[in-house]
């Protein structure tokens, strides 16, 4: 075959360090566009990206030149870097160190969107320590509990 032809579609889910609540509503939306542009600049397509005050899932398409490691890294890093130098009542904002990255098949992604769109209200009923076990759980990720939080 004379091209090359992909569908990577990634569900990628990681909290704030120690997931303390430290994305205020009023920043969340500057926050999630920050991070849509440096997906759509170097690493493929941001479809949607959304969450709470103490986590984001991000629904992205990847370029089949690129690593999630590589785009998780960047993102993570560069963000928390911008929102530093953006919001200076935020200068103790992190993200954790790690992320749960999930592959989403074409027919799955208006479910996904639209889970990741209903956060706010998702959460008044699950925490984010339970939602990320359900999606671990979900796409057979095994676990230990003693270092899913650390």
């Amino acid at each position: 075959m004379s091209h090359t032809f992909t569908q990577l579609t990634v569900h990628a889910v990681f909290s704030t360090k120690e997931r303390r609540r430290l994305i205020p509503a009023d920043h969340a939306k500057r926050i999630h566009g920050y991070m849509a542009t440096l997906i759509n600049n170097r690493f493929g397509f941001a479809r949607e990206i959304g969450g709470t005050p103490d986590h984001v899932h991000i629904l992205f398409d990847i370029k089949q030149v690129e690593c999630v490691a590589d785009c998780m890294e960047a993102v993570k890093s560069v963000s928390s870097g911008w929102v530093h130098d953006t919001f200076p009542d935020l200068r103790d904002f992190a993200w954790q160190e790690g992320y749960g990255a999930f592959s989403v098949s074409a027919s799955s992604i208006p479910r996904v969107r639209a889970y990741i769109r209903g956060q706010e209200a998702h959460h008044k009923t699950r925490s984010f320590e339970d939602e990320f076990k359900a999606l671990l759980k979900r796409h057979g990720i095994q676990y230990d509990e003693r270092y899913l939080w650390k």
